[in-house]
C-alpha cells in the first residue's frame, strides 16, 4: 500500500479536541457512561497517538478512540447518543412547542423508563480553554442545562438553567464572564429548546465556538455505500482535492486509476432529525465514474459496479481528508465494514502520525479488526468495551481497568474473554 501521508497538506497548529463524552439512559445505557479521550501517564506511542493540551488537569489527549464489543452490546448506541446531542445543539430550535423528541430514546427495560431524564455531556478544548457542557432531557423538556469553562484549575460557571417542578419554571444562574443580553436569551428559551442553540441564534459570540463543536467541527458516520457519496463528490470538484481523493482510493490497491462525475438522478441519503433515521430521495446528484486501465486502455465502469469496499472508501474518502485538513472529529460505527484490516490500519495511522495530522483531528469508531490490538497500532488508553449485562444493560469499560502488561498479547486476551466485551455463544440446535 502507498504512502498517503502527502495528501493533506496540513498547516496551523490550533487543535479543537473532544476530551470525554457522558451519556445516562440512552438506549441501553441506563446507567452513567463516559468516554474519556484525555491520555494517560503511558509515554508509549506518546508523540504520534496523543497531542499536547497545554493545560494542566489534562496534559495530553488522544488522537483516536477504538470501541470493541459484541453485537448488540452497546457500541452503536454510544455513537448514537453523541449524534443525538449533536442533533439536539444544532436543531432544537426548530421543535414545536409541546412536540415530543422523537429520537429521544431512554432504556426500555424498566416500567418507569419515559419519566426518567437522560444526560448528555461534552466536555471540549477549545482555544487552550475546557468547556464543559452538558444537558439533562426528558422526551419533552429539557430539565437541566449547563456550561463550565476552565481558563484554570477553578471553573466558571458561564450559565446553569434548572427546571424547578413546584414552580413550574426554570431557574438561570449566569457568571459575570459571560456577556452578552443574557435576560432576553432566557427569556426566550422554550422547554423544548436548548440556552446554547438559542442564544447563538440571538448572536452570542461567546457561545458560537461552542456551537460550532457540534455543527461544523463534528462528522458522524453511520456506515454503507451511500453515506458520505455527495460530500466527496462535492469536495473533489476542486481538482486538488480530487486528486488526493484519487491518491487516497489508488493506494488502496482498487485498481482504480482515476474518476470522472456527471450529474444524474440517483438516490440521495439525508439523516433528518427529530427521528435520526436516514431520509432516502431521489435528487439530482454527481455520480462518479471510476476508470480502470487494463492493456494500455481505460475502461470505465459506474461507481453502482465497484465493490461494496470501494463505494464505501469513496464515500469516506472526502470527508476523512476533509477532516484531517481542518482538524475536526470523525466518528465511525463499524469502520472495518467491507474495508480490507490493511486499509483500516491506515485510516486509524493517517490520525495517529504526527506528520499528517497536524491540526488535531480525532477519530472515533467502532470495529471488530482485532488485528489493530496489537503491534503498536493502538495505545492502550486508546482501546474500549461495550458488555451487557444480565437485565440487558450496556456498560463501558476502558482496557486500562485490567491493567495489561506493556507487551501483552492484546487479541489474544480480548479472543480470550479476559477483558470482557466478546458474544457468549450458546449451542445451535439443529
Amino acid at each position: 500500500m502507498q504512502n498517503i501521508c502527502a495528501l493533506c497538506g496540513i498547516n496551523g497548529n490550533t487543535a479543537k479536541m473532544l476530551l470525554d463524552f457522558r451519556v445516562r439512559n440512552f438506549r441501553s445505557f441506563r446507567d452513567e457512561a463516559v468516554l474519556s479521550l484525555a491520555a494517560s501517564n503511558d509515554a508509549t506511542l506518546e508523540e504520534t497517538h496523543t497531542r499536547i493540551t497545554g493545560m494542566d488537569k489534562v496534559k495530553r489527549v488522544l488522537n483516536t478512540a477504538a470501541l470493541y464489543g459484541a453485537n448488540a452490546s452497546g457500541k452503536s448506541n454510544l455513537l448514537r447518543a453523541l449524534q443525538f446531542m449533536q442533533a439536539m445543539v444544532m436543531t432544537s430550535t426548530q421543535i414545536q412547542p409541546d412536540q415530543e423528541h422523537g429520537a429521544m430514546a431512554p432504556f426500555l427495560l424498566r416500567p418507569d423508563a419515559k419519566d426518567q431524564p437522560s444526560l448528555f455531556e461534552a466536555t471540549f478544548l477549545i482555544g487552550g480553554r475546557r468547556f464543559q457542557y452538558g444537558f439533562e432531557m426528558t422526551s419533552r423538556q429539557v430539565l437541566e442545562e449547563w456550561l463550565l469553562v476552565y481558563e484554570k484549575a477553578k471553573p466558571q460557571v458561564w450559565f446553569n438553567r434548572t427546571y424547578d417542578s413546584k414552580k413550574g419554571k426554570y431557574a438561570f444562574t449566569f457568571s459575570d464572564y459571560f456577556t452578552g443580553p443574557k435576560k432576553l436569551w432566557e427569556q426566550a428559551t422554550r422547554k423544548e429548546v436548548l440556552f446554547l442553540t438559542n442564544a447563538v441564534q440571538l448572536n452570542s459570540d461567546l457561545l458560537r465556538p461552542l456551537y460550532q463543536q457540534f455543527s461544523e467541527e463534528m462528522a458522524i458516520f453511520p456506515f454503507g455505500p451511500d453515506v458520505g457519496f455527495e460530500f466527496t463528490a462535492g469536495f473533489s470538484q476542486d481538482s486538488r482535492n480530487k486528486k488526493k481523493v484519487v491518491s487516497l482510493i489508488a493506494a488502496a490497491d482498487t485498481g482504480i486509476s482515476g474518476f470522472s462525475l456527471e450529474s444524474r438522478q440517483a438516490r440521495q441519503v439525508s439523516f433528518a432529525f427529530p427521528g435520526g433515521t436516514p431520509e432516502v430521495r431521489d435528487a439530482e446528484m454527481m455520480i462518479p465514474k471510476f476508470g480502470h486501465r487494463a492493456g494500455g486502455e481505460l475502461y470505465e465502469f459506474d461507481h453502482g459496479e465497484e465493490s461494496a469496499g470501494t463505494q464505501i472508501l469513496f464515500g469516506l474518502a472526502g470527508p476523512l481528508l476533509d477532516i484531517l485538513q481542518k482538524g475536526r472529529l470523525l466518528i465511525v460505527d463499524e469502520l472495518d465494514r467491507s474495508l480490507h484490516p490493511l486499509l483500516v490500519h491506515k485510516i486509524v495511522q493517517m490520525f495517529n502520525d504526527a506528520d499528517l495530522n497536524k491540526n488535531g483531528a480525532q477519530l472515533i469508531f467502532s470495529t471488530h479488526d482485532v488485528s489493530l490490538l496489537d503491534g503498536n497500532k493502538l495505545r492502550r488508553d486508546q482501546i474500549w468495551f461495550t458488555e451487557k449485562d444480565n437485565e440487558q444493560v450496556s456498560h463501558l469499560f476502558p482496557l486500562l481497568e485490567f491493567s495489561p502488561r506493556k507487551g501483552e498479547a492484546l487479541e489474544k486476551g480480548y479472543l480470550g474473554g479476559r477483558y470482557g466485551g466478546i458474544p457468549i455463544l450458546g449451542e445451535v440446535e439443529g
